[in-house]
């Protein structure tokens, strides 16, 4: 048996040595010094919907996963439960039903930093229901000050020390507990663009709606916490089918560090990551098609290998209501993209400002720019018509792309948000042969 299911076993395992040893129904006793668990059920509701329209932009030519260059408009809706329920001390199960609706833009093609967030890679006409989430989460309590968290979204209302173990093992998002960031990470309440709520070159494992079966272990120590995680791959690139039997797996490797700047609060984060799996080289397929005198095509030429990458990932407070973000991420560009998106390399920094100095202190607005770009291998592959998970123009004429994006969450009631959303994208897919873009979006959100 390898390490790493050996590791998941253990971990799933850790939380039932209380239940095995109180068969007759007796709750384990709380270890000393440790805070009471509180509330026994937590239910939550959502709903969000986004349009966005780009009018009829400059285009020399169009491929296969072109951004349509005439002018267009598509909305996505989706609504969730949340439910969440105590199981035994420290431990706590979740389960999120979600009902989608909606297409992106070109059907999510055409941006490597794609412009919403809430657009998956498979829009449908019709309503249609899927359970997203179903995880367990156990804290273990390992000494310092108690803190208490408050009845949210996927959170029970409860007490822990600050210096904590937690696990996590099921089915959940990789960026629900990696890559995380207070001012730019949530599609629902910040920005939109892909490449600004997550790392654009953080290929992490997901379906097509960006969810996964894996585990996670979370340490918290002081002022840094550690964390590692492991995650089964889509069987192919861009699939709406996990991998069956963990045989394409990811790994990541979390160390954040929070400090005092200038009275304010900061968070540094540094991540690895390393996927293994079936996987494509650019080179490989180049090669082939010169052989065949065809299209090169990744899928051709797989075979079993490895594809890590690194990030960055820094915010800090600048004010009590003004914070600054910055992210940088690289990955191994000679392989094909897998989960996420075509970039091999990105940096994004941006600015979140509540609107307290207008008497709105509910209201954010946010400004953030995104550079995007393809290694030379990737940028050769394109060239000759190659298609990836989002891109694919058919030719290139490269150069970076380039995102900004600006919004502004309105508070109409205390539940009950809109926000005006607008982008610019030069260099679409990486093409300075098409473009620019510019896109208006709107996005109404509501909370139970």
């Amino acid at each position: 048996m390898s390490r790493p299911t050996v590791t998941v076993l253990s971990a799933l395992l850790m939380p039932l040595y209380g239940l095995i040893a109180h068969a007759d129904g007796t709750p384990p006793a709380a270890p000393t010094n440790t805070p009471p668990d509180t509330a026994a059920w937590s239910v939550h509701l959502q709903t969000t919907f986004v349009s966005q329209y780009h009018p009829s932009f400059a285009a020399a030519y169009s491929g296969g996963n072109s951004l349509d260059a005439n002018a267009n408009s598509e909305n996505t809706s989706d609504a969730t439960i949340y439910l969440g329920r105590r199981l035994w001390r420290g431990a706590e199960f979740y389960f999120n039903e979600e009902v989608d609706q909606g297409f992106g833009l070109s059907n999510t093609l055409g941006l490597a930093g794609f412009s919403s967030g809430e657009a998956y890679k498979v829009g449908r006409a019709k309503r249609y229901f899927l359970g997203q989430r179903a995880f367990l989460r156990q804290t273990f309590d390992l000494g310092g000050d108690v803190e208490k968290s408050a009845d949210d979204i996927n959170q029970l209302a409860t007490s822990h020390t600050h210096n904590r173990l937690v696990l996590t093992a099921g089915k959940f998002s990789v960026v629900d507990i990696f890559d995380n960031n207070t001012y730019a990470h949530d599609p629902r309440q910040d920005f939109l663009n892909w490449s600004i709520i997550d790392a654009g070159a953080f290929d992490y494992a997901a379906d097509a709606w960006g969810y996964s079966y894996g585990f996670a272990a979370e340490w918290t120590e002081n002022n840094w916490t550690w964390r590692y995680g492991l995650f089964d791959l889509s069987n192919v690139p861009n699939s709406t089918v996990l991998d069956p039997g963990f045989h394409e797996v990811s790994q990541v490797i979390e160390a954040e560090s929070r400090h005092l700047w200038g009275g304010q609060p900061g968070t540094i984060r540094y991540l690895v990551f390393d996927n293994q799996g079936r996987f494509g080289t650019y080179q490989d397929a180049l090669a082939l098609a010169a052989q065949t005198n065809t299209l090169p095509n990744t899928a051709n030429v797989r075979s079993y290998r490895r594809r890590p990458g690194s990030e960055i990932n820094i915010e800090q407070a600048l004010t009590q209501d003004l914070g600054a973000f910055v992210r940088a991420s690289i990955n191994d560009g000679q392989v094909e993209s897998y989960d996420f998106t075509d970039i091999n390399q990105s940096i994004s920094a941006g600015l979140s400002l509540r609107g307290s100095a207008w008497s709105r202190p509910q209201d954010t607005c946010g400004l953030a720019m995104a550079v995007n770009s393809l290694s030379m291998s990737a940028q050769q592959y394109f060239s000759h018509g190659g298609m990836g998970i989002l891109i694919g123009d058919g030719h290139l004429n490269y150069a970076p792309e380039q995102i900004t994006e600006l919004y502004y969450n309105l508070a109409l009631l205390q539940n009950v948000h809109i926000s005006p959303d607008y982008q610019t994208i030069r260099h679409p897919a990486d093409n300075s042969a098409r473009g620019p873009v510019r896109i208006y979006g709107l996005r109404l959100h509501l909370t139970y």
